[in-house]
């Protein structure tokens, strides 16, 4: 036990949860061996630090350790930043460079996000893991590396492999070792003692009273399903510390700080633990339906004004007012589209549904993929097709938004 809170202190993880001592406890254990090592978990939960534990207790701490974030190389270099590439290679490839596998010779590399590796390198990666060989892009002759693979990803790999986007093989070499790294609504009682240590970190930081909260906030920070994660938590500390001017935070401020808040009682889209959703796409239906309410309220706002301007509207035996001109509706709401907020079946997948159209009709159902078109259609327009901006605007990845464009038959005069 004495070792298991050294570590915590030397990474800075807070908390007593059972289930995150035993991920780190697992982590130590495997870290003397060179067993390749998968971490799952939702996007937040930390799964940067078990890489870190495993190679600082590992007889390869002297080697180098490098961690690549596979979602974020886009798919025509990735194949070069992890193998290298030979002299003329490619266009621009001007000079022979090292791989990453290289680099991390005698060491540790830690492949963040490794679902969104493309099927092509998920092949080189297999035989890497399989017997430390690999070929430099461009080249002919096979090369050699003594280094410990640590993945991590926040999607169900097996549902991937059933839709053929990550091979069999692959997994079952790169889960060895599984650790599952809890979600922060699985750590209640940690959340507190999260939220107390960033606050304290940003008043120190900027020489500023440190906030905290009352009872009724705190059973609010409990309750609330922090879809962020820790990522979100100490978002949420930091935002509340630099803004508010009482240092003593109630209930009804921090609500103010949690989109869409509800209980974790309370039915919302959420991933089933059996049986998870691969995680860009329901983040991406998270934005999708976060921009629904945006335009909904806006909707609401506008007939509230309209009725107010127009106080016979709707009244019995009276004809509709004139609608007024377009420029007195709001900026913001955009060209009428036809929305639908699905319903949630017993399994927390979406129910079918029909879509609601301003003539009252019924139209076939839309689609998952057609929703998902249409938000990475309006994101790219709003960024003037800059695709780096629309993923951050949707809160997925560059490398996963260039995959669903394709996936999606989106081109250029589509935005």
């Amino acid at each position: 036990m004495s070792n298991l809170q050294s570590v915590k202190q030397r990474f800075g993880i807070v908390g007593n949860d059972p289930e995150m001592n035993h991920a780190i406890e697992v982590a130590l254990r495997v870290a003397a061996t060179d067993l390749t090592v998968l971490v799952s978990g939702e996007s937040g939960v930390g799964k940067e630090f078990f890489p870190q534990i495993i190679h600082a207790y590992s007889a390869r701490k002297h080697g180098n350790y490098i961690a690549v974030n596979c979602g974020a190389i886009p798919e025509g270099t990735i194949d070069s930043e992890l193998f290298g590439h030979e002299k003329g290679a490619f266009t621009g490839a001007t000079d022979s460079r090292k791989g990453y596998f290289e680099e991390a010779n005698g060491g540790t590399i830690f492949l963040d996000e490794v679902a969104e590796l493309p099927l092509t390198t998920q092949v080189r990666l297999l035989r890497v893991l399989q017997a430390g060989e690999y070929i430099r892009v461009g080249s002919s002759k096979i090369q050699k590396t003594n280094v410990r693979v640590v993945a991590a990803t926040n999607i169900d790999l097996r549902r991937a492999i059933a839709d053929g986007r990550f091979r069999e093989d692959l997994f079952y070499r790169l889960n060895t070792v599984p650790i599952q790294v809890p979600a922060l609504r699985e750590r209640k009682e940690d959340i507190n003692m999260l939220f107390r240590k960033f606050a304290t970190d940003i008043a120190q930081q900027y020489r500023i009273p440190v906030i905290s909260l009352d009872e009724a906030a705190k059973q609010v920070l409990k309750e609330y399903r922090w879809p962020g994660n820790i990522r979100q938590l100490k978002n949420v500390a930091e935002q509340i510390s630099a803004v508010e001017e009482t240092r003593t935070i109630t209930a009804e401020i921090l609500k103010k700080y949690l989109p869409d808040y509800a209980p974790v009682s309370v039915p919302v889209i959420v991933r089933n633990e059996a049986r998870r959703e691969e995680a860009s796409d329901r983040d991406l239906l998270y934005k999708i339906l976060f921009d629904m309410k945006t335009d909904i309220n806006d909707l609401k706002k506008m007939m509230l004004e309209l009725r107010a301007s127009h106080p016979g509207a709707g009244a019995p035996g009276e004809s509709a007012p004139t609608l007024p001109p377009a420029s007195y509706l709001p900026a913001k709401s955009p060209a009428p589209v036809p929305y639908f907020v699905p319903p949630v079946d017993d399994e927390g997948d979406f129910a079918e549904t029909e879509e609601v159209t301003d003539e009252g009709g019924a139209e076939p159902e839309m689609t998952k993929e057609k929703a998902q078109r249409e938000a990475i259609v309006r994101a790219l327009k709003k960024n003037n097709g800059k695709r780096a901006a629309a993923a951050r605007d949707l809160f997925i990845s560059e490398r996963t938004l260039y995959r669903k464009i394709k996936e999606l038959g989106i081109d250029d005069g589509d935005y």
